[in-house]
């Protein structure tokens, strides 16, 4: 296959909008489109090397996996192994619990699958997540799995359907795709199945060049489309943004734009002359390593760091992380490329033996909950720490009715924050003498629900609380009136937030980890207070207010244990802080006297 300098080019254009989207540059924060760019570059990378060697009957699919073991193995394991070091020093069991998870995940090029999988309310933050791009590799590669096949078949079979079925797929994908953004959009975003379109994109360009091999020998209507393309690519940059529903619609933009510079540009255009650029060029060749290295870097930041770092200490990084891509390609990547250093029995060796070595340390991490030993501290075990296991122990509550033993009878309603508040409650008081009940699914305006379950509890309930951070104004002076006048106690529980990472407190000692603090937003703050003025102090608890001090929130206790592991929920060590120091002293605590 002839070296088309532009596509270098087109790679580098690729790759720069995503890292300075990544570190928060906000006129570039539709630089995401860069991946989708990447996956049409392969799309017809692949698909012109496969028919170019089918054509030359010498293509096999040893060769072929041998090609992409050497250009994707060795600089990522590289990256693997330099973010599980760097992640026994710098992320707390949680996080590193997580990479372990990543790890397996990537090296059986399927983490989107586990992303798509794992997103969602208890999903850890994406900026704390090392290899979180490498999504994008377990789309190509599931493609590659399917795709050298497909074209061997169809080679000996019916070659004049090669550019059917790859239209086909292209059309088929993409409908799935604008369907599915508003049924599942994680699944949606990470799918092979979604994403498909965009790599058939770059073979539909491929079937086109091959066929009509002098489509741009006019100057001007290459001028004209490469330049629409290159177009198209910086409006998506500059005008997509976090809520524009991908991969749908909107995508047709960039990838279409990406399949006109392939096809069109050559060394009489316009784009030509700036895809080719030395510097283009360059961070093309590097752009390999400059992804895969960008993102490691910002989520490590972020994890050292107490405060989120701003985007000026983001965008510093960016020139240390083309010096390391830069010696990575150079002494990686270039390397075990060349067959007369690196044999092909070595390099399979090597990429089984990586992976291998990678699946059993992340299998061992997620079964050990991120080797919580390196905390220091014999009392971090995961039933008392993990933000799942130890706020679901709240689901033994979760009945449809209160017995008639004659003890007092406490509904407790709400999210996951409710179960916080009900791990509060029994690790705070006695409840011998008490029934809970806790419901996810009952809401506020107690008289506004004709259904059975509601009736019965409501009714039941001798104590109400409203425990997921709000109260709903409109009919919260119902709900008032009908508790008082029932004879009924009824409370509503604020919210809570212990700051934007926790990951620093790892790298303090445990005779220094008492009473840390982590400042918290205004907005949270705002929010306790504005819930405040609207409920009753006899009916509001308050969880920041007994606990900040100067707009920080406490993250350990006295022995330096955790109070929140999550930023949002409560450890065990959290529901017996919080207990002493916001619940006891309340009208509520009155209730278990």
């Amino acid at each position: 296959m002839k070296y088309r300098k532009e596509i270098d080019g087109l790679r580098a254009l690729a790759v720069l909008p995503v890292i300075l989207a990544h570190a928060g540059v906000e006129i570039l924060r539709g630089g995401f489109v860069g991946v989708d760019i990447f996956f049409v570059i392969s799309g017809y990378l692949i698909t012109t090397i496969i028919l170019d060697e089918l054509e030359k009957n010498d293509f096999t699919i040893v060769k072929f996996y041998e090609r992409r073991a050497r250009r994707i193995l060795p600089a990522l394991f590289l990256v693997m192994l330099t973010t599980t070091i760097a992640g026994n020093f710098l992320l707390m069991p949680d996080e590193y619990k997580n990479l372990g998870q990543s790890l397996v995940s990537t090296s059986l090029f399927s983490n989107n699958i586990l992303l798509a999988i794992t997103s969602g309310y208890w999903d850890l933050a994406s900026e704390f997540k090392p290899l979180l791009h490498t999504w994008s590799l377990g789309v190509e590669e599931q493609y590659y799995i399917f795709t050298p096949i497909f074209l061997m078949i169809a080679w000996k079979l019916s070659r004049k359907a090669i550019p059917l079925v790859i239209c086909i797929t292209f059309l088929v994908s993409f409908l799935y795709a604008a369907w599915l953004v508003n049924k599942s959009p994680d699944w949606a975003f990470y799918s092979l199945l979604t994403r498909a379109w965009e790599l058939a994109a770059g073979g539909i360009a491929t079937i086109i060049l091959r066929s009509n091999p002098s489509i741009a020998n006019n100057n001007i209507l290459s001028n004209v489309f490469s330049s629409i393309g290159f177009t198209a690519i910086l409006l998506s940059i500059v005008t997509f943004n976090e809520k524009t529903p991908i991969p749908s619609y909107p995508l047709l933009l960039p990838v279409l734009g990406a399949l006109l510079i392939v096809i069109f540009c050559h060394q009489n255009t316009f784009v030509h002359k700036v895809l080719s650029h030395k510097w283009m060029v360059f961070t093309g060749l590097i752009s390999y390593s400059l992804y895969l290295w960008h993102q490691p870097f910002f989520a490590f930041l972020r994890a050292y760091k107490v405060e989120k770092p701003s985007e000026t200490e983001l965008l510093l990084l960016i020139p240390i992380i083309y010096i390391i891509a830069f010696l990575t390609w150079k002494y990686i990547e270039a390397p075990f490329r060349k067959r007369d250093l690196v044999n092909r029995k070595m390099i399979f060796g090597f990429s089984i033996a990586g992976s291998m070595a990678f699946i059993i340390y992340g299998v061992y991490l997620n079964h050990n909950y991120g080797a919580p030993n390196r905390f220091g501290d014999p009392s971090f075990v995961q039933k008392d720490m993990d933000k799942r296991m130890y706020n679901e122990r709240a689901f033994v509550y979760k009945n449809e009715k209160f017995s008639n033993q004659g003890k007092v009878k406490l509904l407790i309603i709400g999210n996951s924050f409710a179960r916080d508040f009900v791990n509060i409650t029994t690790e705070t008081f006695d409840t011998t003498n008490h029934e809970i009940v806790y419901r996810t699914e009952l809401k506020q305006c107690i008289l506004n629900h004709d259904d059975d379950l509601s009736k019965r509890l409501y009714s039941n309930a001798d104590i109400i609380v409203f425990a997921s951070g709000v109260a709903k104004e409109g009919c919260l002076g119902e709900d008032l009136r009908y508790a008082k006048e029932n004879n009924k106690l009824i409370f509503y529980v604020g919210t809570k937030y212990f700051g934007y990472n926790l990951n620093w407190v790892i790298r303090t000692n445990k005779e220094t980890r008492s009473n840390l603090y982590n400042i918290i937003p205004d907005s949270v703050i705002n929010a306790n207070v504005e819930m405040a003025e609207q409920v009753p102090p006899e009916n509001y608890i308050s969880l920041l207010s007994p606990t900040l001090v100067d707009n920080k929130i406490p993250i350990t206790d006295e022995l330096g244990r955790m109070l929140s592991t999550d930023r949002t929920h409560l450890t065990k060590y959290g529901a017996i802080y919080f207990g002493k120091k916001a619940v006891v002293g309340t009208a509520y605590s009155e209730a278990f006297k």
